[in-house]
């Protein structure tokens, strides 16, 4: 009873800056399969402490990882301090290749993201370690649940439920996390800001 009420603060906090719709509930078998890597260049975006790596074609020297600072920039080779927070990989390569452009012929640039740093999941309820966790490229609820030091002797893990700001509307997925741990279900691949909650079994 404590977790579930614990869910509805958690969920009120993190959504109240938000413009949300009517939540709906949905199994996770019934959302389309979504690449996480194309989630993150279209939609995810920087932020400070996440790690970049840099590869600018034949400029070693220019090449490397950076982390951006509170102040959401890095302290770049000849550019200084290029403001990236709030840009995705692919307009941080642009804003890189504009200011690399004034020192270099026709620089070729590129940018990964290795560590969202600045975004979080949630986990909580019937695990062993609940809190908040740095989200990582292609994180899965498997991944989530075992940073989370796994499930309790009381939890329900096919009754784990995952909430997500989609599109404006947030949803609650249902994930038959056991059931993916057998091998009967596909793994569930976690976006930065869901919130994963274990609930707890009664039976």
């Amino acid at each position: 009873m404590r977790s579930s009420f614990l869910f509805v603060l958690l969920l009120g906090a993190v959504t109240a800056c938000r413009t949300t719709a009517p939540t709906q509930a949905i199994d996770a078998s019934a959302l389309p399969a979504t690449p996480a890597s194309a989630v993150s260049e279209t939609q995810r975006t920087l932020g400070p402490g996440d790690l970049v790596d840099v590869r600018v074609f034949q400029e070693p020297d220019h090449s490397g990882v950076w982390a951006v600072s509170p102040e959401g920039t890095i302290d770049y080779p000849l550019c200084g301090k290029v403001h990236l927070a709030g840009r995705t990989s692919g307009t941080a390569a642009d804003a890189l290749r504009d200011c690399l452009a004034r020192y270099l012929r026709h620089p070729e640039v590129s940018v990964a993201i290795r560590e969202y740093n600045s975004k979080k999941v949630f986990v909580f309820g019937e695990v062993q370690k609940p809190g908040t966790f740095s989200y990582e490229e292609g994180m899965t609820i498997i991944e989530a649940v075992t940073m989370a030091g796994g499930f309790t002797k009381l939890a329900s893990p096919n009754g784990t439920q995952v909430a997500r700001q989609d599109a404006g509307q947030q949803m609650k997925i249902r994930v038959p996390v056991k059931d993916i741990r057998d091998g009967a279900e596909k793994n569930f691949a976690l976006r930065p800001g869901d919130i994963v909650y274990v609930p707890e079994s009664f039976f």
